[in-house]
């Protein structure tokens, strides 16, 4: 859509998305098919389940029917989705083909009826925003009271996702824009850098290490780590693992979900952290203080992600929006954090 057409009506997503619905069958096999959206659904638990006994409780039914749905599937299809034994059920080839299938169709009617539900609600468009590898706290309100202000017609829906499922779905346009501390994302994606922040250590109070202003990376590798697991926060695990093997000692790592936990287990005293410096200042965990690394490191810098090509006037606003805001604690010095020159550069 050109930049200067309307914005996004909610009843042409809702069309777009009929299509294609309408679409995806026809690409599995030639002639006419008449499958039934309930076998699609028996065939999404067996899937999932990989047992058709748990499949069938899951859906409220016997078994046998159950065995009779999927294969009719196959006889529709043509093909075996489903190997294995009487004990173990796996997914053949064209089964995990269909199931990538299968799943976007889902996808494509549970947006279609928030679709709906928005605009019987009042809303005029709508901006499927994909999250990956956290979008700083201070920042996500700011972003969202300046949306509501300014196009409050526009209903907003974000979606927390891992960084290979974002990049998946604006190509298969679950998403129309995206969140993420990646730029590397493959072709016919636009990246734009949204904003950057220090990458910091989070440092217990009380902890040895607060005697530097600036902490040395072999001296912060002396103790153990707590950091986001990689394949939550890709993009934000990559920027630190880019900076760690700076050295030659191997660190001893913990990892979990979210850096709100890491604030957690790093105020208990369990680990030091490494996360950006909003993170650490929008934590309510007392007992945190951050410190600078003593050599120079690359910001953690969040990209928006969205697919080439025209852009919607919403979409324009959106982008507009993002870049004009700055970190409420941006112009404010961290707790604990000296602005001085590194430590090693000191005379």
């Amino acid at each position: 859509m050109a930049g200067g057409s309307a914005p996004i009506r909610v009843r042409d997503r809702v069309h777009e998305q009929v299509a294609y619905l309408c679409r995806i069958p026809c690409t599995l096999q030639m002639g006419a098919l008449c499958m039934e959206l309930r076998h699609l659904r028996y065939f999404l638990a067996v899937a999932e389940e990989l047992h058709f006994a748990r499949a069938a409780e899951r859906l409220h039914m016997e078994q046998s029917p159950l065995s009779r749905a999927i294969k009719e599937l196959e006889e529709e299809l043509g093909v075996v989705l489903f190997g294995g034994t009487t004990r173990s059920t796996q997914l053949t080839r064209a089964g995990k083909l269909f199931l990538e299938h299968v799943r976007r169709v889902f996808a494509a009617l549970e947006q279609a009826r928030e679709s709906v539900n928005a605009a019987a609600n009042g809303f005029h468009g709508q901006l499927r925003v994909a999250l990956s590898d956290g979008i700083t706290p201070s920042r996500l309100p700011a972003l969202l009271a300046l949306c509501r202000q300014e196009e409050p017609e526009v209903q907003i829906r974000f979606f927390e996702v891992p960084l290979s499922q974002q990049i998946k779905g604006l190509h298969d346009d679950l998403y129309d824009v995206g969140f993420a501390q990646f730029e590397d994302v493959g072709d016919g994606i636009v990246t734009i850098p949204a904003w950057s922040d220090a990458l910091m250590v989070a440092v217990p109070a009380r902890h040895p290490l607060l005697a530097h202003k600036r902490i040395p990376l072999d001296e912060l590798l002396r103790y153990p780590l707590v950091l986001c697991d990689p394949q939550v926060c890709e993009g934000h695990a990559r920027h630190v693992e880019r900076v760690l093997r700076r050295s030659d000692v191997e660190p001893l790592v913990a990892e979990v979900a979210s850096c709100d936990l890491m604030m957690a287990l790093v105020s208990a005293g369990f680990a030091l952290g490494l996360t950006g410096a909003a993170h650490i200042a929008a934590s309510n965990e007392p007992g945190v203080v951050s410190r600078p690394l003593a050599s120079r490191v690359p910001p953690l810098t969040t990209y928006l992600l969205h697919l080439g090509g025209d852009l919607s006037d919403v979409m324009m606003r959106f982008i507009e929006r993002v870049q004009a805001i700055e970190s409420p604690d941006s112009p404010r010095p961290m707790r604990g954090h000296n602005p001085g020159p590194p430590e090693e550069l000191m005379p």
